[in-house]
């Protein structure tokens, strides 16, 4: 016990090095994993020392966290509630854009912020290599709490301390850094229906094959560049193991003739458009008391629970879904309206708020009463729009050594290095309160 002790602030003294001419005024990054979250893991089978990782999804607004267990499969611990994030679906681009980062980040001690202006926070890495070969800028994209954002993903105070105290606990075990899978929705069929005319389709896809290689493992796939795009448990872009290849393909495959079958049935292809990003649906009820609070005392009560919460007239109007035709812009009035009327869930569909794995990829296809066609019916309705597109013209490249780190090592000496305080999200970042 007293060893672990040492460890743990052995950590902390590591996390505040770079920050040794500033008195931190507080313990909160030292705050413990609440005691039911504890009995939670012990329900599971795992330990707070076991490694983590982590999946974003900003179109349902949820960050999960996955535990590793005895066997080194992770399993599903908890979800929570994103209450803030910017921009629109799809990847960042550049310094000041507002855009929350997507892709796979890598999360190590030296990211981990406890002197964060937002509570507490942990660098997601961005940019990593993928996003430096796309040209894509920017700095201090964070998980953080409150409930103001300019890129980063704001949790409020409660929930990111929580969060915070499960990865220390994790790098207190040895783990030398966790996977962020940040996604612009759950990887389902209906969700890859409607926006198969999304000029970020051919990214999103390949994303897919990342959350495809986790479903199919349910370990953390090693993540290297090629060609400019990402690839997924590869050593030097050749598979290092066929099996996972084969059941990641077959994978696809179900889900291609999934979502064939929802655009033959009349699933309309639609763009989400946000005023500025969104928020989990349990927030906002909550930003609009805090937009209309009259006085003093009323913003007091609201700043207890949210904090700062930036564009609160943003996350309670929600997103504007839009129909589009094939070329990805807006169909005609009359058409939207059609649609409007008559939109329903699929058949079949099921919600995923609130669950780790409703909606990615569990409904049954469903086989037709015809003569099977000649070629597979996703190829027959929209031929190569889902093929594995090259997101860009580079020459190939070689994978980085460096990115992302070895596998965790159990005892593996702590990097050295913090955060310092920095800005949140983008250089560029006003705050709206």
């Amino acid at each position: 016990m007293l060893k672990r002790l040492m460890l743990v602030a052995g950590i902390t003294i590591a996390l505040g090095a770079c920050n040794a001419d500033r008195t931190v005024s507080s313990n909160r990054h030292l705050q413990p994993i609440p005691p039911e979250t504890v009995a939670l893991m012990q329900r599971n089978g795992v330990a707070p020392e076991d490694p983590i990782m982590m999946r974003i999804f900003k179109k349902e607004a949820e960050l999960e966290i996955w535990k590793e267990g005895p066997d080194g499969r992770y399993a599903h611990l908890k979800t929570y509630p994103i209450c803030r994030w910017s921009g629109q679906l799809g990847p960042k681009h550049r310094e000041g854009d507002r855009q929350a980062p997507e892709g796979f980040y890598t999360v190590t001690p030296d990211l981990m912020n406890p002197n964060s202006a937002y509570y507490l926070s942990f660098n997601l890495g961005y940019p990593n290599r993928f996003d430096r070969e796309h040209g894509r800028t920017g700095k201090h994209l964070m998980v953080h709490g409150s409930c103001t954002s300019a890129g980063c993903f704001a949790m409020t105070d409660e929930t990111v301390a929580e969060i915070y105290a499960i990865a220390r606990e994790a790098f207190a075990g040895g783990q030398r850094g966790f996977q962020v899978q940040s996604l612009p929705f759950r990887m389902n069929p209906e969700n890859l229906a409607q926006k198969r005319y999304d000029e970020n389709i051919a990214f999103w896809r390949n994303l897919k094959e990342g959350h495809d290689h986790f479903k199919v493992t349910q370990r953390p796939p090693q993540v290297e560049v090629c060609n400019g795009r990402y690839s997924f448990n590869t050593q030097g872009c050749a598979p290092t193991d066929e099996r996972v290849t084969q059941a990641v393909a077959e994978r696809r495959s179900r889900d291609e003739t999934r979502i064939a079958q929802l655009i033959e049935r009349g699933t309309q292809a639609v763009r989400l458009v946000y005023q500025d990003g969104g928020s989990h649906p349990s927030f906002q009820n909550q930003a609009v008391a805090f937009a209309s609070a009259t006085d003093a005392s009323q913003l007091s009560r609201r700043a207890q629970r949210l904090g700062q919460v930036s564009r609160p007239d943003a996350i309670a109007s929600g997103p504007r879904t839009i129909p589009v035709g094939s070329d990805g812009q807006p169909l005609e009035s009359s058409a939207a309206t059609t649609f409007a009327q008559r939109q329903t869930p699929a058949p079949g569909a099921t919600s995923a708020a609130g669950t780790a794995e409703a909606g990615d990829g569990g409904v049954t296809s469903v086989a037709r009463e015809d003569a099977p066609p000649t070629r597979p019916l996703h190829q027959r309705l929209f031929g190569n729009l889902f093929s594995r597109d090259r997101l860009s013209g580079d020459e190939p490249t070689q994978p980085d050594a460096t990115e992302p780190p070895t596998p965790p090592q159990r005892g593996a000496q702590m990097l050295n290095g913090a955060q310092p305080l920095t800005p949140h999200g983008d250089a560029r970042y006003t705050s709206f309160r």
